[in-house]
């Protein structure tokens, strides 16, 4: 049974700034922002409409290797998340400007998908600097180590207390991106604090990373205060993560229907806003009408993660 994947969602898998004229032909890049999956089948790949003949499509995968449509066995390509592949057309170069780039494919468990995303072939531009980076893998020790070298001789400096550690730089994986080290920070801890709360009883001790003289002290302080007092009292009233854009137009009605039409079409809107982000999902959205000015508060359920 096959999954469809919304256009808007499919559109993530386009890596943009990446279509460009190479000494192999026209390139781009694709990258599993997804989910898991297996690609059985290229069927096509077209140029503002124009086809690319099959037979001069070539795909390059992470590690070197490359395949025809026609060399995909039965056991497809394996295309997890965050793994990329370089789609290469011995095709005439493209002109500058903007061009409409299209992918049918089917994967599995998917079935068979149509990318179609607006990309653009920019002027060649002078070699810039990078910071190094394993399309492979991005936490291994030799790209952190080469990234360490880089940075030394970047600055001058000798990068000497970020590379100790006491963790698998795999662990940090979606969390930073060209990790090279780690920070120590002086930490100290304060309490124990009394939490009368609806999810934790009782006291606990509170770890605080820090530089700044007296903080942990004057914490301590209050902690003792609270629990002589009979302790805290918590509670959760509400969670969310809020966003609050402004649209202005050019009179009062116009901004009231507009906040109508929001109304009827939350559905979409959330389809949209939830399509960029594997953490949020649109809750609401309160809207505030001031004369010609419509304010709308996003609300987002965001989990742990700080939806920025």
């Amino acid at each position: 049974m096959a999954f469809p994947i919304p256009s808007i969602m499919l559109k993530q898998l386009y890596t943009f700034g990446s279509l460009k004229n190479s000494p192999e032909g026209v390139q781009f890049q694709l990258k599993n922002r997804l989910s898991d999956t297996t690609v059985t089948s290229v069927r096509g790949v077209a140029f503002d409409g124009n086809e690319a003949p099959l037979e001069q499509i070539t795909l390059r995968l992470a590690d070197g290797t490359t395949l025809t449509p026609a060399e995909i066995g039965d056991e497809g390509i394996d295309f997890p998340l965050r793994k990329v592949i370089d789609v290469i057309c011995a095709i005439d170069p493209l002109p500058e400007g903007k061009h409409t780039v299209e992918v049918r494919f089917t994967a599995d468990p998917f079935g068979k998908l149509k990318l179609k995303v607006d990309g653009s072939i920019a002027k060649d531009r002078a070699p810039v600097t990078k910071i190094p980076r394993d399309h492979e893998d991005d936490y291994s020790e030799a790209i952190i180590a080469e990234r360490q070298r880089f940075v030394e001789e970047y600055t001058g400096a000798q990068a000497e207390h970020i590379k100790r550690y006491s963790f698998d730089a795999h662990a940090t994986a979606g969390n930073i991106e060209n990790f090279t080290g780690v920070a120590q920070i002086p930490i100290g801890f304060a309490g124990p604090l009394h939490i009368n709360g609806e999810h934790v009883q009782g006291e606990v001790i509170v770890p605080m990373a820090t530089t700044e003289g007296t903080l942990v002290a004057s914490y301590n302080r209050g902690m003792k205060v609270i629990n002589m007092s009979g302790g805290v009292e918590v509670t959760v009233s509400d969670d969310a993560m809020q966003r609050a854009p402004v649209f202005v137009f050019d009179d009062a009605r116009a901004a009231r229907d507009f906040v109508a039409w929001v109304h009827e079409n939350f559905r979409e809107i959330a389809e949209h806003a939830e399509a960029t982000s594997s953490v949020a999902k649109l809750l609401n959205i309160d809207p505030y009408l001031a004369g010609k000015f419509a304010y709308l508060r996003f609300n987002y359920a965001t989990g742990d993660a700080a939806g920025q």
